[in-house]
């Protein structure tokens, strides 16, 4: 049963079409991928579903859990329960660490969060977030904090992006003990290994779904750039 679905759903700025009449579903408690190069809709889909500020669908139905959500602003989606990892860490600077991750309402312990993420609660007690903090630290520690959010829908951006190739294997820890612990999760990569750990997956370029399917076949379908949109041009 489907937690989001996206019904022909378009958005553009200006003469430029970003999402064209795209269909998309998330069900309950799964991690669906969404693969495709850079520059082909992945986080402009992301931030339309999160509601962020200057995104909102020139046509078409986002829904969640039964409820149409165009209209409502960033703040009440996340009452319901979706979230958001940017591929850009957010900066609060000088905002500590520790009350960063615990700013949820869930009684998830930050230095359990943080453990989870390959970082040890010890040597970040009193780190701040500021520029002493590594891209790849800030990456750790904004997943973190969606852990310890306990979110319905964990929307996670690129996150893999920053860190070290030896260290993707506990950014999937992370994202398969989201789905472990209820959460449903939308991965936008354009990396096919990582899209292999969903349960489903999907292939996007130019504003449009090219196929969904099991990962392990889209994800080779996108490493050999077979795109009947742009004839694997852009998807290069």
């Amino acid at each position: 049963m489907a937690l989001l679905e996206v019904r022909s759903l378009s958005f553009g700025i200006g003469n430029r079409t970003i999402l064209d009449d795209l269909d998309f579903q998330i069900d309950r408690q799964e991690i669906h991928a969404l693969l495709g190069s850079n520059g082909t809709g992945k986080s402009t889909l992301a931030q339309l579903i999160m509601g962020c500020s200057g995104y909102q669908p020139g046509a078409g139905k986002i829904i969640f859990d039964n409820q149409l959500i165009n209209e409502l602003p960033i703040y009440e989606r996340a009452r319901l329960g979706i979230t958001m990892a940017w591929q850009e860490p957010a900066r609060f600077e000088g905002v500590g660490v520790w009350d960063y991750v615990s700013l949820s309402k869930s009684d998830a312990e930050p230095a359990a969060c943080l453990d989870r993420v390959g970082l040890d609660p010890a040597l970040y007690v009193g780190r701040l977030l500021d520029k002493t903090l590594s891209g790849g630290e800030r990456k750790r520690i904004e997943l973190a904090s969606v852990l310890a959010l306990r979110p319905r829908l964990a929307i996670l951006d690129e996150p893999a992006s920053g860190i070290d190739m030896l260290s993707t294997g506990e950014i999937a820890g992370v994202i398969l003990s989201l789905k472990r612990e209820g959460s449903s999760v939308l991965l936008i990569t354009h990396r096919e290994e990582i899209a292999r750990i969903a349960d489903r997956a999907s292939y996007l370029c130019k504003g449009k779904i090219i196929d969904t399917g099991p990962p392990d076949e889209i994800a080779e379908q996108y490493k050999s750039r077979a795109c009947k949109v742009c004839d694997g041009v852009i998807c290069r």
